[in-house]
């Protein structure tokens, strides 16, 4: 229930129901019936974790356990942080208004590295010390306890730029591990024989179980574990039967609009694709369906149970499911029928899937976005993209007949081998489709019009480009400069990604535990939000990153950030990630490497395997489907 004190700070912020809980279909329960509370906290605001698929399905997961309260925890916006400070007010959950400090577990999603001094905010809002040292220091002279502070999420594969405050991070699907984690916490009498005990859990990693050491050129000597229950290697968790896993048809229904506001039913998870930027094609394979059936029976009580006007399937290339083409117009006909629309994002633009658009958009169509990543054949061989420019222009010509007026063009710059040719082959492919237009519809066009973004290359752990250097923020200005030039095309519009934002990303996406020190100093000075590009400041992490490698001596009198972004990492060297099995092999992703610089292209899992090791550890789509 909501007090006077905080009655009063909500009527002075923006947004007030960010922080009321009380949404349709939130769960209630007794807080002394339960034998174990975790405040499931997204470091953002209310309206981006709310729209966060992976919340939903734990949150629903979790309280379907008696012994277990799972509650809702958010960054508070700007405005709302202010005022609890003043006000002596610490970070609550929104089912029931407990502060976070008097939970069991503090468990953070980690989706995105430019939210972690959010993290720590939210710890200190909390009354929490942010490191896992000084909580364990105050523990032992004050008898304070604190809750455990666990993350998980894709970010969590590179678990070591958070492992200074981190108790434990959970690598891998979350749907029984988290459940497990929490249930382990009843049966354990202290801190030490819980993370003792989670620790041989297959993903679950207890860094303060683990020693690194360094050697002189600072890269890393080794891991070493100083007790005896820690693995040598953390394998990661697999969800193996994703029919079987519960998934929810009761979802919370915010009061306000969020960022994505409608039923949501993930139809399947992993890819077989192998595009090599690609850090989620990696991660979460193999490939695992749910039936068609499955699929239709949790969008109607989707839909009946939350009164959203609009479903969405969620995988990482919704037509790459075995049995799109009934399924989705079986979805089409239940929506249809019931008003609702239908989303259908990552659709591989085919005969199809234009039809389908053709079916769900009718005469109101929205954009069509396709994502060719790079501007020539060379370089999508290169980054192992399979598409080609006759794929694209014979997809655009198809949507130009039907009707489609606005076509929005994904590109990533920096990439591995490119060169300015490729830029060029960026403004050639957008030239070229305003010239079908006019084909089409002749030389005045219509209103048909061309979005062109531009996102930097960040290098990203277990990929096959995890030892490639990534751009310096002058070569991405450079580029960027250049195709701004060349895309002076009527018609066209040019967007690209803020240059020093991509560089942070990528020292705290391959970053070791030394970029503790940096998180850490950055937030002291005020950084938080970083996501945001009002809130970001450029000078202030540049400053953190100065102050943390003061001790520190970088062959050739190199700064930090170019210890961590732009040199070639050696083969052979201990990459701060290599404590954590994916099952997808090392040598997989040096041979794709290789493949890579040669301009070779793997073919998809679905034509055959290809070897990358995770067959050796759980059942691939390919045996799933001949079953």
């Amino acid at each position: 229930m909501i007090d006077r004190e905080l009655d009063s700070i909500l009527k002075r912020v923006e947004k007030p129901a960010r922080y009321i809980g009380g949404e349709v279909n939130m769960i209630r329960k007794d807080p002394d019936s339960v034998n174990v509370r975790i405040g499931f906290a997204f470091p953002d605001t209310y309206e981006i974790g709310m729209s966060y698929m992976g919340l939903q399905i734990l949150y629903d997961i979790l309280n379907r356990d008696p012994q277990i309260y799972c509650e809702r925890v958010f960054a508070p916006a700007k405005d709302m942080e202010g005022l609890m400070r003043e006000n002596g007010r610490k970070l609550f959950t929104l089912e029931t208004f407990t502060p976070v400090d008097e939970l069991d577990f503090f468990a953070f999603t980690l989706q995105y590295e430019m939210s972690y001094t959010n993290i720590l905010n939210m710890l200190d809002l909390g009354g929490i010390p942010v490191r896992r040292q000084d909580r364990i220091k105050l523990a032992s002279e004050t008898g304070a306890v604190y809750p455990l502070i666990i993350g998980g999420g894709p970010c969590a594969y590179n678990p070591e730029p958070l492992a200074d405050f981190f108790d434990a991070f959970l690598i891998g699907d979350g749907e029984e591990l988290l459940a497990d984690v929490c249930r382990a916490k009843i049966d354990c009498d202290d801190r030490d024989q819980f993370l003792e005990t989670i620790s041989r859990i297959d993903g679950v990693y207890v860094p303060e179980f683990y020693d690194v050491s360094y050697r002189e050129d600072q890269t890393i000597e080794g891991y070493a574990a100083n007790n005896a229950k820690a693995p040598e290697k953390v394998n990661r968790a697999v969800l193996r039967d994703i029919e079987q896993a519960a998934f929810p048809v009761n979802n919370l229904v915010p009061f306000i609009d969020t960022v994505h506001d409608r039923a949501v039913v993930e139809t399947f998870r992993g890819c077989t694709r192998g595009c090599r930027f690609c850090q989620a094609g990696m991660i979460y394979r193999p490939v695992r369906e749910r039936k068609p059936e499955t699929i239709i029976d949790l969008a109607q009580k989707q839909i009946q149970n939350t009164g959203h006007d609009e479903l969405s399937l969620l995988s990482l290339s919704t037509s790459d499911y075995s049995q799109f083409e009934p399924m989705a117009t079986h979805l089409m006909g239940i929506c249809k029928k019931q008003n609702v629309a239908l989303s259908l994002p990552s659709l591989r633009l085919d005969s199809f899937s234009f039809n389908v658009l053709n079916e769900i958009q009718g005469y109101r169509k929205s954009g069509l976005t396709f994502a060719p990543e790079a501007g020539t054949q060379r370089l999508r061989d290169v980054i192992n993209k399979n598409i080609t420019e006759d794929d694209i222009y014979s997809a655009v010509r198809q949507a130009i007949e039907l009707g489609w007026e606005h076509i929005k063009l994904y590109f990533m710059i920096g990439l591995p081998t490119e060169t300015y040719e490729d830029l060029d082959g960026i403004a050639e492919i957008a030239r070229r489709l305003i010239d079908i237009n006019y084909e089409i519809r002749g030389r005045k066009g219509g209103r048909f019009r061309i979005t062109v973004s531009v996102s930097n290359f960040v290098p990203k752990p277990h990929t096959p480009f995890q030892w490639i250097p990534q751009n310096t923020p002058e070569e991405f200005i450079e580029k960027h400069n250049y195709l701004s030039g060349k895309l002076r095309i009527k018609g066209v519009t040019f967007n690209y990604h803020e240059t020093f934002t991509s560089s942070l990303e990528a020292a705290l996406a391959r970053g070791d535990r030394r970029m503790s020190r940096v998180i850490e100093e950055a937030w002291k000075s005020g950084c938080s939000f970083d996501a945001w590009t009002e809130y970001f400041d450029a000078d202030k992490w540049s400053e953190a990153f100065q102050k943390s490698a003061a001790e520190f001596v970088f062959a050739d009198g190199k700064s930090m950030e170019h210890f961590y972004n732009y040199r070639n990492r050696n083969e052979d060297e201990i990459l701060p990630w290599d404590i954590i099995d994916p099952f997808v092999t090392k040598e997989f992703l040096l041979e794709e490497s290789h493949k890579a610089l040669e301009e070779k292209t793997t073919h998809d899992c679905r034509e055959g395997c290809v070897g990358c090791g995770m067959n050796q550890h759980t059942e691939c789509f390919v045996n799933m489907v001949n079953r």
